[in-house]
């Protein structure tokens, strides 16, 4: 009997031994598994990372190209737009210096007057505005910048025909007398400078009466040729 029990106890010992080392081998396989699994879910998530890292770097590259592609449109157009800009100023520029549009602004005015002593005995012809008078004002006017011009409110252009014929003064066959008023659009502080420092005395000397004055706001009609 006693040997019946002695052998059950050593059945029953083996298979408490045989249930606990199952117990703890499932126990480490699952944690195995459990860390197993960690592992992969952070294997792929790094690798998502460096996937994504590597997209990011791909668009950013790609970014910076369109970048430079839009700047370097952007600078065309700008460079189109500032050449367009000028050819439409130097065209309005043009169109003024040969009279085609009518134009307003300040500039000055400038009388010529035949002299109103004549010395006794003296040639009244050496008293009078000649053509040579009209035609200095003119060039200094030029010179010093004037955009349009007119004689006694005719609009003149770069082929205007001045002549003096006896006491009046011809100008593209419209003739007039004295006292000749000349009126030009520019800055009008440096005509008159210009005109003061180079053009009145000697005008002065011969004999003509000379006045400058600035004017804040001249209007020009259009220079008319006789086929228009």
């Amino acid at each position: 009997m006693k040997g019946m029990h002695l052998f059950l106890s050593l059945i029953l010992l083996v298979t408490g031994f045989i249930l606990s080392f199952s117990y703890q081998r499932a126990q480490e396989e699952q944690k195995e598994a459990v860390q197993t699994d960690e592992w992969k879910k952070e294997d792929s998530l790094r690798s998502q990372i460096l996937s994504l890292q590597k997209t990011n770097r791909e668009l950013s590259n790609e970014l910076k190209g369109l970048q430079q592609s839009v700047e370097k449109k952007e600078n065309k157009f700008a460079d189109q737009e500032e050449i367009s800009s000028k050819l439409v100023e130097e065209l309005k520029e043009l169109r003024m210096v040969v009279g085609n549009v009518k134009v307003k602004g300040e500039g000055v005015e400038v009388t010529l007057q035949d002299s109103s002593y004549i010395p006794e005995g003296e040639n009244p012809n050496n008293y009078i505005v000649h053509e040579e008078h009209i035609r200095s004002v003119i060039d200094e006017l030029h010179v010093s910048g004037a955009e349009a011009i007119a004689i006694n409110g005719q609009r003149i252009s770069h082929d205007t025909y001045i002549a003096c014929i006896g006491p009046v003064v011809s100008v593209d066959g419209n003739q007039y007398p004295a006292p000749f008023v000349i009126t030009a659009i520019g800055n009008s502080s440096a005509l008159e400078k210009s005109l003061n420092l180079y053009i009145v005395d000697k005008i002065v000397n011969d004999g003509v009466e000379v006045r400058v004055e600035q004017e804040s706001a001249i209007e020009m009609e259009p220079f008319i040729t006789e086929e228009g």
